[in-house]
């Protein structure tokens, strides 16, 4: 939060992986003349591929939700734990209270175990980690897990009370691009906006996506999808079109945008 408001911003966003446990020490941490808003970036599959959702402003103690969340992170945990077995197998130097302490407490995830790679040597890049010989789909030491279906995703958001944003539609460069197909089914199915502003998206992609979003009446989001050190500090390197956050707010009925008290 001291970071987002040192970056000169005037609302903040947290969506951790299918976890809202970081929202109270969040709206605790709030400085003066910065707004959070709670949400999760929601982990989905659809025909195999990996799709993030973003639900914003939904009601936490919502059951459904709440359950399918919990069986998420349920689910990462296992994956986790035996990831790391099998590249303990495999003769990579790699133990899981190093990946615990790399996730620092959060939900464990491939990008921890790619980054405990790295440090022992193994491999040299998250790129070359989240390959066909490591952890990506199909490699050796990679475990699927439960993920939701993003038409259900967004449905429990909404009974929630929240709205959901497609999260980085073009930002996965090592594998599948959603489909303009895709996104327009999921606009039928309630899918409120698309992360068009990304530092993953390119000016093609964002210009492309704008017009995707006009043409499917879809609110244009962005964001910095700053996960610390994975990433690089990057909170403010990108912000949400003018507007944007006007209409999440007047759409969402599940929770409110917190300000310092």
């Amino acid at each position: 939060m001291r970071r987002a408001a040192a970056a000169g911003l005037d609302v903040i966003a947290l969506t951790d992986h299918d976890t809202t446990a970081g929202h109270y020490d969040a709206a605790a941490a709030l400085p003066p003349g910065l707004t959070l808003v709670p949400g999760a970036e929601l982990s989905c599959r659809m025909d195999g591929h990996s799709v993030h959702m973003l639900g914003y402003l939904f009601d936490p103690r919502h059951d459904e939700l709440a359950g399918e969340l919990a069986e998420i992170r349920e689910s990462r945990l296992y994956r986790a734990r035996a990831m790391v077995d099998r590249l303990a197998g495999l003769g990579v130097p790699v133990s899981w209270d190093q990946v615990s302490e790399i996730a620092g407490g959060g939900v464990v995830g491939r990008p921890h175990i790619a980054r405990a790679m790295i440090a022992s040597g193994v491999v040299q890049s998250l790129d070359e980690a989240f390959s066909r010989d490591w952890l990506g789909p199909g490699g050796r030491a990679y475990v699927s897990r439960y993920a939701l279906d993003p038409v259900k995703a967004i449905r429990l958001v909404a009974a929630a009370g929240g709205v959901t944003v497609l999260a980085h539609p073009r930002g996965d460069k090592r594998g599948w691009q959603i489909p303009d197909q895709v996104i327009a089914d999921l606009a039928r199915a309630g899918l409120f906006g698309i992360e068009v502003d990304h530092p993953q998206h390119n000016e093609g992609e964002r210009r492309l996506l704008r017009e995707l979003a006009a043409d499917l009446r879809l609110v244009p989001t962005g964001g910095s999808d700053d996960h610390g050190e994975l990433t690089g500090f990057r909170i403010g390197s990108e912000v949400a079109p003018d507007g944007s956050y006007d209409a999440l707010v007047g759409k969402a009925t599940g929770a409110r945008p917190l300000t310092a008290s």
